[in-house]
């Protein structure tokens, strides 16, 4: 692995520079917008690429050291990709609704995720002895748990670095992570709030390319993050990797069964 490249052509061929029309700014991001154009405001690149960089740069430290990283984006454009992009990186992510205390009372909320452990072991391992009627309803149960906490299940104790796509929506989050000294990454758009953000990275935070691009990016810098670490720990990656080819898997099994 290596860090992941950005360039202002990616930003811009997602969409990236494009702000909320004008009359929806917050006058705070006007350091960071180029101008308006068509009543749209334009932001600028040119400020957004290296605060990126240095957003991944700080990503990637966090992994490396073995911390965690939160991605956090509730709005319905940003659902899938920080799913994905949490999952394939092994980290954790938040997706659907903020509980508030999530990370401020977390006491509380790991007290909801031993019920949601609880309620997969009765459904998938023990449903024997209860009523269809039981069953619908802690089945019920565990899919509203598992939207709310399923992504930070096992995560274990609040995240060394949280992500964040769209700052007025998940204001709640934000200011948890600051009562908390979490360090925050947030992809700020003109009608964005910039206090408060660790990391601040201009730009749109509604168009489908652009948050698949600023996920895919984190994602990236964590798994060469993790990679760095394992190096810097002394483990050897390629012995981690099964030499055997699949092929031969495949010849060996089916010389087993003939001689059965």
């Amino acid at each position: 692995m290596a860090m992941p490249e950005i360039s202002m052509r990616l930003l811009l061929e997602a969409g990236a520079h494009f702000g909320h029309q004008t009359h929806r700014w917050n006058p705070k991001m006007e350091r960071y917008l180029f101008g308006s154009r068509s009543n749209i405001h334009i932001i600028d690149l040119s400020q957004s690429l290296p605060l990126f960089h240095q957003a991944l740069l700080k990503v990637r430290e966090v992994a490396a050291a073995g911390g965690r990283v939160l991605f956090v984006g509730t709005k319905r454009q940003a659902q899938g990709p920080v799913a994905a992009a949490a999952k394939r990186s092994a980290q954790y992510y938040v997706n659907h609704r903020w509980l508030g205390g999530t990370l401020t009372n977390w006491r509380t909320i790991s007290g909801s995720i031993a019920r949601l452990r609880e309620l997969e072991n009765v459904l998938d391992n023990n449903p024997a002895g209860r009523s269809k009627k039981e069953l619908l309803t802690l089945t019920r149960e565990r899919e509203k748990l598992e939207l709310s906490l399923g992504g930070i299940k096992d995560m274990g104790g609040i995240p060394d670095l949280m992500f964040v796509i769209d700052t007025n929506k998940e204001g709640i989050a934000i200011q948890e992570a600051r009562k908390l000294n979490i360090p925050v990454i947030a992809i700020l758009d003109s009608n964005s709030d910039p206090d408060g953000i660790t990391y601040p990275v201009p730009g749109n935070d509604d168009a489908a390319r652009a948050l698949q691009l600023y996920c895919d990016l984190i994602a990236d810098s964590v798994l060469d993050g993790l990679a760095a670490g394992q190096v810097a720990s002394g483990r050897d990656l390629g012995a981690s990797v099964d030499p055997i080819e699949p092929a031969l898997v495949a010849d060996d099994a089916a010389q087993a069964s003939s001689e059965a």
